[in-house]
Protein backbone atom coordinates (compact mmCIF):
# COMPACT_ATOMS: atom_id res chain seq x y z
CA UNK A 1 0.00 0.00 0.00
CA UNK A 2 1.54 3.25 -0.97
CA UNK A 3 0.98 6.65 0.94
CA UNK A 4 -0.98 9.78 -0.73
CA UNK A 5 -0.76 13.00 1.10
CA UNK A 6 -2.70 16.31 -0.35
CA UNK A 7 -0.28 18.69 0.24
CA UNK A 8 -2.86 21.47 -0.27
CA UNK A 9 -4.87 19.99 2.81
CA UNK A 10 -2.08 19.67 4.38
CA UNK A 11 -1.66 21.82 7.72
CA UNK A 12 1.28 20.36 9.41
CA UNK A 13 -0.48 19.61 12.37
CA UNK A 14 2.05 16.38 13.40
CA UNK A 15 -1.14 14.07 14.60
CA UNK A 16 0.21 11.62 11.58
CA UNK A 17 3.94 12.18 12.95
CA UNK A 18 2.86 10.79 16.49
CA UNK A 19 0.65 7.96 15.19
CA UNK A 20 2.97 6.35 12.88
CA UNK A 21 6.66 7.74 12.86
CA UNK A 22 8.02 5.56 10.93
CA UNK A 23 6.89 6.85 7.74
CA UNK A 24 5.61 10.76 8.94
CA UNK A 25 8.11 13.83 9.86
CA UNK A 26 6.96 17.30 10.12
CA UNK A 27 9.72 19.31 9.92
CA UNK A 28 10.67 22.83 11.69
CA UNK A 29 8.90 24.58 8.88
CA UNK A 30 5.68 22.68 9.27
CA UNK A 31 5.95 20.71 6.25
CA UNK A 32 5.19 17.07 5.84
CA UNK A 33 8.12 14.78 5.25
CA UNK A 34 7.25 11.18 3.70
CA UNK A 35 10.20 8.88 5.34
CA UNK A 36 8.32 6.09 2.80
CA UNK A 37 5.44 5.75 0.40
CA UNK A 38 5.05 2.59 0.84
CA UNK A 39 3.92 1.25 4.10
CA UNK A 40 4.87 -2.12 6.01
CA UNK A 41 2.36 -4.64 7.63
CA UNK A 42 4.41 -3.20 10.51
CA UNK A 43 3.55 0.36 10.21
CA UNK A 44 -0.20 -0.40 8.73
CA UNK A 45 -2.31 0.41 11.61
CA UNK A 46 -0.33 3.06 12.58
CA UNK A 47 -1.04 4.71 9.28
CA UNK A 48 -4.56 4.08 9.17
CA UNK A 49 -5.07 5.73 12.42
CA UNK A 50 -3.16 8.47 11.30
CA UNK A 51 -5.73 8.45 8.46
CA UNK A 52 -8.36 8.64 10.56
CA UNK A 53 -6.99 11.42 13.09
CA UNK A 54 -6.15 13.93 9.85
CA UNK A 55 -8.42 16.57 10.77
CA UNK A 56 -7.74 17.96 7.48
CA UNK A 57 -8.16 14.32 5.61
CA UNK A 58 -4.38 15.21 3.74
CA UNK A 59 -3.99 11.52 4.15
CA UNK A 60 -5.13 8.69 2.20
CA UNK A 61 -3.77 4.63 1.11
CA UNK A 62 -3.81 3.63 -2.76
CA UNK A 63 -3.51 -0.31 -3.14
Amino acid sequence: MKIIVDRSACTGLGICESLAPNCFEVDDAGDLILLTETVSEEDLEGVRQAIEGCPTEALRLES
